[in-house]
């Protein structure tokens, strides 16, 4: 298998590109690396696309590894012959090659191997000849296989014996197994029984089917889930006529022979016992792994958005977990997120310390000009919502409150880090912090959590968690990388998405910087302890020192082109003091004199000319500034307020298969089913909304009862 050019034929990207990008990935250099400065070498290619072709990539390796240690092995029996060679060569996946490889592999005692020890094979094989008459007759040839003391007592032991086998290896022929694979997908359905006993959220399942082609992902992984929590039985079906069919097309040659029937009962056999149960086990691992792949995707993309929401700069922010009998944690942290102060009020059941709670937090607002009071939307959240919308009306200064998501917070606040970070403060304290802090820059705080605890998933827990992981660090270190991060001030938890960058050395860079001061420079950071020269050429265009002498260090431009952005500078008349107010005309100047040109000219690539441009632009600038700010509010609205026909602004929390859930200030997301998104047909709700964005909905259905709200986007 040519692999560079299977993989140029798959994605659809051209050979030189492919070829050029695996040779950077192979000399160790980084995804974000390459998607920002290498795109002449890439022809421009983004890190989705970068990281689908290394996924792909190292699939195939693995199984062109699969394909030499299968050889090795049936060569290891002097069995290889160029037919296998060929066929092992030709298979495109891994179940492919263990189909091929099968008939091979050393097997656990079975029927067909017990009667290979008592010496039926050959009985089998003459069955297998389907001659028309046989003389003497197969029933008297099997005589001569009856032998008491390896246990064959007559000659219908011998002849079952016989069946044993050929079912075995018709089980084992790997074109069999892989027409059967396809027919039973093509023809097969999913059903799903009720198992456990009472009620459950698998209700809908409870006497369920559908087609295999058809079954969406979602709900291939609600049923494993319902049959590992043993409330569902779930099978694939398919009419064995189908399959039946199909082999007798294939295995038997003379209708007319007398061995018809016994080869006829060995194929229906073979399929019952063993053919159709493995085939079942496959094709729902196949819509396991789809599945999984699938939500896997959403998730990455879910999270790339949530972690990509607009920071809410220059505020101070009082962060507020909820709680009922322990109180509810205050933490104040200023606009560069240092805390500055935490307190415990009890405004909620059994206390009800309302007045005194009040005058803690009003005295908090005057004290340090609280502009934001972020909530988390966890326990008593309810309660402690309606406390601050009343607080806030006695307060002179405009200040607006927020619900924010708190899902992971007590993740961070258990963790090593959170304990290394705040080591004087309690569970609850950190967990205020990080609600405060998670509003003014979602990135820095939440990269501080697993990916998996931040709740913008589906069946998160129940994939292969290698896979997941994999997944969401690359969508992490791809938003890290995107935004940067501040040399001086990110924390170790920051750095170590920082292409190039580990955990161990994102701890040496803060251990340095706690002990030297800051960073003067970016390249001062090569003093770091396992920081070198590939290190450093990794990660340095995504670090910023705004304070250093050179204006670039604080900017995207990467070091290697300091002298051609100086160079193109000069080319049009710039100094570095002009650069700090940001070249606003600069663009405009080098597409009048041609952009081409002026790349030849600096001896550059036209991307990264332009990359230059975009930095010298806007120095210093945020990605993130433009987008959408979360919505603040300064009234209550109780889902018993809710009415249908509302019209009403929300965040889309959590994008999934079947729509969107829309957080719309009731402490009870609303649904946005699929079909009521937009009047187009939609394949999937991700087409349409992300996560953070600031939609308008209108209320559909509302019951208080269950807590559900049903919201619509049409006719808006």
């Amino acid at each position: 298998m040519d692999i560079l050019q299977r993989l140029s034929e798959e994605l659809s990207i051209k050979l030189p590109q492919i070829e050029a990008t695996v040779k950077l990935l192979d000399e160790g250099n980084t995804v974000p690396f390459i998607s920002r400065y290498r795109k002449e070498v890439t022809g421009g290619l983004d890190d989705t696309q970068l990281r689908t072709l290394c996924d792909r990539l190292n699939y195939l390796r693995n199984l062109e590894e699969k394909k030499q240690d299968v050889k090795n092995l049936i060569e290891a029996q002097g069995l290889l012959t160029p037919e296998l060679v060929e066929a092992i060569d030709a298979a495109e996946t891994v179940t492919e090659v263990d189909d091929i490889y099968r008939p091979f592999r050393p097997k656990r005692k079975t029927r067909a191997s017990v009667a290979k020890e008592k010496g039926l094979e050959p009985l089998a094989l003459l069955i297998l000849e389907q001659k028309e008459e046989y003389s003497p007759s197969i029933e008297e040839a099997a005589e001569s296989f009856t032998d008491t003391e390896k246990g064959v007592e007559s000659a219908a032991e011998a002849i079952a014996g016989a069946k044993d086998i050929i079912a075995e290896m018709i089980s084992d022929n790997a074109d069999y197994r892989r027409e059967i694979r396809r027919l039973t997908f093509m023809n097969g359905t999913i059903t799903s029984k009720q198992a456990g006993e009472g009620e459950s959220v698998y209700e809908q399942y409870y006497d369920f089917s559908e087609a295999v082609k058809a079954v969406p992902p979602h709900r291939v992984l609600a049923m494993n889930r319902g049959e590992k929590e043993e409330m569902l039985k779930v099978d694939i079906k398919v009419d064995s006529d189908i399959i039946l069919n199909y082999l007798f097309h294939m295995a038997i040659t003379n209708y007319k022979s007398s061995a018809f029937r016994y080869i006829a009962s060995a194929i229906c056999d073979s399929y019952d016992r063993l053919i159709a149960p493995s085939i079942e086990r496959e094709i729902r691992s196949t819509l396991f792994d789809d599945a999984s792949e699938s939500a896997i995707k959403l998730f990455s993309e879910n999270l790339k958005n949530l972690l990509m929401q607009a920071p809410i700069k220059g505020k101070t922010v009082l962060g507020y977990d909820p709680g009922y009998r322990t109180g509810c944690k205050l933490a104040v942290v200023d606009k560069t997120g240092m805390v500055l102060d935490t307190a415990v009020i009890y405004p909620t059941k059994p206390h009800e310390r309302i007045p005194q709670s009040k005058r803690i937090v009003l005295d908090l607002i005057r004290k340090y000009d609280i502009d934001i009071v972020s909530i988390g939307n966890g326990t008593a959240s309810a309660e402690s919502e309606l406390f601050i919308a009343e607080t806030l009306k006695e307060c002179p200064r405009d200040t607006k409150y927020i619900i924010v998501s708190e899902s992971g917070a007590s993740v961070y606040s258990a963790s090593k880090q959170g304990a290394e970070e705040f080591p004087d403060f309690d569970v609850t304290q950190r967990s205020a912090v990080s609600i405060a802090r998670r509003l003014q820059d979602p990135l820095a705080e939440l990269v501080k959590i697993d990916p998996k605890a931040i709740g913008v998933g589906q069946y998160q827990h129940d994939m292969k968690q290698a896979r997941l992981d994999e997944a969401l660090s690359g969508v992490v270190e791809d938003c890290v990388n995107s935004v940067g991060v501040d040399l001086n001030t990110a924390s170790y938890s920051l750095l170590s998405y920082i292409a190039g960058i580990n955990t161990t050395a994102a701890k040496n860079i803060v251990k340095y910087r706690d002990e030297n001061g800051e960073f003067k420079s970016r390249s001062a950071v090569k003093k770091v302890p396992r920081i070198g020269d590939k290190a450093y050429q990794q990660c340095a265009g995504f670090l910023r020192v705004p304070g250093s002498k050179e204006i670039l260090d604080n900017t995207g431009v990467h070091p290697e082109s300091y002298e051609a952005a100086k160079a193109l500078m000069a080319e049009f008349g710039y100094t570095a003091a002009d650069v700090c107010g940001g070249l606003k005309t600069l663009r405009r100047e080098v597409t009048a004199k041609g952009s081409a040109l002026v790349a030849e000219k600096l001896g550059i690539g036209e991307p990264t000319l332009m990359d230059i441009v975009g930095e010298l632009e806007k120095p210093g600038r945020d990605i993130r500034d433009s987008l959408t700010a979360p919505v603040l509010r300064d009234k209550v609205i109780e889902i018993q307020d809710l009415e249908p026909g509302m019209i009403m602004k929300g965040t889309v929390r959590n994008v999934i298969d079947f729509g969107a859930f829309v957080d719309i200030g009731v402490h009870q997301d609303g649904l946005v089913h699929i079909s009521e998104i937009c009047d187009k047909f939609i394949k999937h709700p991700s087409e349409k909304l992300s996560v953070g964005d600031i939609v308008t909905v209108k209320i559909k259905s509302v019951d208080v009862k269950k807590k559900r709200i049903g919201l619509t986007m049409k006719d808006l």
